[in-house]
């Protein structure tokens, strides 16, 4: 146990734990020490100096942002000498600074404006020669370097939570400057974060400029709707016109101690505009009448899942969701080993860790929120982490320790041999110790591609770590041996120190899982689609027979991958109907969809509160109070784990569904910001193997489907498998994405 350090601050007796600071103490028993260059979730950038304190018996100012505390010290945070101090840095920052507060984005929430106020700088005394600095355009993201402090809160963030390291400072005196690092252009995943972190108008979103004055926008606190990280965030809105109907004009968040991917920061204009359509709602109700099935995605809140359970119970038909299925059959496989329902890590406990396995996921576009935990992981705690996967990432390389390359569907012996390298020493039941002893690990390494001493080196590795978490990601979920995988992981989790967490595509695959009854989909007839495809489809994208709201025009809740309940709210009212209208038809009768959140699934962990009493927030350190965590479900042990199959081989060319950078789903795809690249993306090695050129259009098949998309060459990528984006295809959310492929030249124009 951590010894804790007692001293005082303004003569107020506190404590600290081992690697806090001074400022992190203070903030922790609300003493206020100002800050410019601060922000929690990054190591101190120490460039602003306005956190300076005095400490007795020492001589002159210490940072308190960087300085641990010592036992006994005492700490003063205020005085005169202090304040002429702040004040006097104060008036350094506002040296030339453009005087453009009334049309600047940042006026009204500008912690220079707040600052400047605070300490009563109301002239410029001196001057110094202004530099032409010009106005930098990149993309989603402008650069205004007259604006710009250099706090270096935006450089830290892209290197140490990002992990893009794509910017840096340019020093040059009084002419020094923010510039994209080894690059003409700025070349990153346009996260945006940089925007959040600024604390003037330097960096600001190109969509967003000149278009609203922050006091004029609501905030509509609510949950990212594009993955299973489920991220905070606010979208705020004001009316577009006179007499114009209200729109999201940006989206925020708590940059503090939270983060966004650019679609979740950019991608907010999904709304569906549709009006009240009286007669194609008689028609969806004549369909259920007759349907057989209702299949649906897992793009929709808890409240709606359950309506759809009520509706099966009511009119006795089945329900589909492939995506939900097959990972409420993996939790159930892995329960059978762990005796609970639910796995153990979090997102947070990723940020903690020291050791980390990645594997069955393109994590960094699959899920950006995973992959800003682990660069937290790497660069603040040094930690080792594996990528496993038949294909490496330029985006995971300044993170990834160790780059695992296996067969495409070997992934069930890859998990054995995983097992195997952890649990070998460990003292387990004689069934287990029976299974690692019959392994045929020279078979296994062979059809795998992964050595003995790729293994031996992880362990090597992660032999002080203390932390370790895996990763299991959709590839797993979605492979033919998903159980007995499942089961592996179970195991490793329940005999060693790693905790487990496992990541779906979708942004409520979980809670869907939790909540509804769901049958092997069947090509069958009188199949109501409910954002998904069927003979008659209801759908908040706009293009269904029936017009419904899109996750941002609702309230409700979803679940993530902290196994938490996460309310979100209406940013946009809907015009027509919902589909709690269509359950009062059946006599499924509730006011409003949210009085079913209380209803959820108790069996599964759901509890019994109203949906306006969950809160929504951050606190003021951090923790994460929004909704609720899952309770735990135990389950009977009673799995056992399968030799593996025969490893299957994938020869030829090869595609792997996967989405580009800000691209998640049909959603982002109607955004307007969102770049939409759908290339097909291949090596030189692909491009030979395929018989095809950089430029050509070229006709994939893979399964029943055949879609065109031109071929692009990339150098970042090797080997003969291609990525082909899925955001704006039928492509379903459980299936194995990896494919054997026809590739055939349409055209080289």
């Amino acid at each position: 146990m951590n010894k804790l350090i007692n001293f005082k601050i303004d003569g107020i007796q506190v404590e600290a734990q081992k690697g806090e600071t001074i400022l992190t103490v203070a903030r922790k028993n609300g003493i206020y020490i100002p800050t410019m260059c601060y922000i929690s979730k990054t190591t101190p950038c120490a460039s602003c100096r306005m956190c300076v304190v005095e400490a007795k018996g020492v001589e002159g100012f210490i940072l308190s942002c960087n300085t641990p505390p010592t036992e006994g010290i005492e700490i003063t945070t205020h005085n005169d000498a202090l304040e002429n101090e702040r004040t006097n840095i104060m008036k350094l920052y506002d040296v030339n600074h453009p005087l453009e507060c009334g049309v600047c984005d940042k006026s009204g929430e500008c912690d220079l404006q707040n600052k400047t106020l605070e300490f009563n700088v109301e002239r410029q005394d001196f001057s110094a020669r202004d530099q032409l600095r010009p106005l930098q355009h990149w993309g989603l993201i402008d650069y205004e370097p007259s604006l710009c402090i250099l706090c270096e809160k935006c450089v830290h963030v892209c290197n140490e939570v990002i992990g893009d390291d794509a910017i840096e400072v340019k020093f040059g005196g009084y002419s020094s400057t923010i510039i994209p690092k080894n690059s003409d252009t700025l070349d990153c995943t346009f996260c945006g974060e940089c925007i959040a972190v600024c604390p003037v108008g330097a960096l600001t979103s190109s969509n967003f400029k000149y278009r609203a004055n922050a006091w004029e926008l609501n905030r509509v606190p609510a949950t990212c709707a594009h993955c299973s990280a489920g991220c905070p965030l606010e979208y705020e809105t004001r009316h577009s016109g006179v007499n114009g109907s209200d729109e999201i004009y940006r989206v925020k968040n708590n940059f503090e101690f939270a983060s966004l991917c650019g679609a979740g920061r950019f991608g907010f204009d999904f709304d569906n505009k549709a009006k009240r359509d009286e007669t194609a709602f008689n028609r969806a109700i004549e369909a259920l009448k007759n349907a057989k099935a209702i299949r649906f995605s897992s793009m929709i809140t808890n409240e709606e899942a359950h309506i759809l359970e009520l509706l099966r119970e009511k009119l006795g038909i089945k329900l589909f969701n492939e995506d939900a299925r097959k990972f409420a059959e993996f939790m159930r496989a892995y329960s059978t080993i762990s005796g609970k329902l639910h796995h153990s890590a979090t997102l947070d406990a990723i940020k903690q860790s020291d050791a980390a396995i990645i594997i069955g996921s393109r994590i960094a576009t699959d899920n950006p929120g995973v992959r800003y935990a682990l660069t937290t992981a790497s660069k603040h705690n040094g930690a080792k982490i594996l990528y496993a996967h038949p294909m490496e990432d330029v985006l995971m390389q300044n993170v990834t320790t160790q780059f695992m390359k296996y067969e495409v569907g070997t992934e069930e012996g890859v998990m054995a041999l995983l097992a195997y390298a952890i649990l070998k020493d460990s003292d387990l039941d004689n069934d287990e110790r029976a299974f690692f002893d019959d392994l045929d690990l020279g078979y296994l390494y062979a059809e795998t591609n992964i050595g003995e001493e790729e293994l031996s080196f992880m362990m090597q590795s992660f032999a002080r770590a203390k932390k370790r978490t895996l990763i299991l990601g959709n590839d797993l979920i979605a492979h033919e041996r998903s159980k007995n995988i499942a089961k592996l992981a179970a195991l490793i989790e329940k005999y060693s120190d790693f905790s487990l967490i496992v990541i779906p595509r979708e942004v409520n695959t979980l809670g869907v899982s939790l909540i509804n009854s769901l049958d092997v989909d069947e090509n069958i007839s009188n199949v109501v689609g409910y954002n998904a495809k069927g003979d008659f489809i209801i759908s908040s994208l706009g293009d269904g027979d029936l017009d419904i709201p899109a996750l941002n025009q609702q309230e409700g809740t979803v679940v993530n991958i902290d196994n938490r309940v996460l309310p979100t709210n209406v940013a946009l009212n809907f015009e027509g109907y919902s589909l709690n209208d269509i359950a009062q038809v059946f006599e499924i009768y509730k006011n409003n969809t949210v009085d079913y959140t209380k209803e959820l699934n108790k069996n599964s962990g759901f509890k019994e509160i109203d949906f306006d009493d969950l809160e929504n927030f951050l606190s003021p350190m951090g923790e994460d109070s929004r909704g609720y965590l899952l309770d735990e479900v135990i389950c009977e042990v009673n799995g056992r784990i399968e030799e593996p199959d025969d490893l299957p081989e994938f020869n030829g060319t090869i595609v792997y569904h996967c989405d580009p950078v800000l691209q998640f789903n049909n959603y982002t795809n109607r955004t307007k910001q969102l770049p939409k690249e759908n290339f097909l993306r291949g090596s030189a090695q692909f491009s030979v193997a395929a018989k095809i050129s950089d430029g050509d259009l070229v006709e994939i098949s893979f399964g029943s489907t055949k879609i065109q998309r031109e071929f692009k060459l990339d150098n970042e990528l090797k080997g003969t498998i291609a990525l082909n984006p899925a955001f704006d295809i039928d492509v379903d959310a459980s299936r194995y994405r990896f494919e054997k492929s026809k590739i055939v030249r349409v055209s080289n124009e």
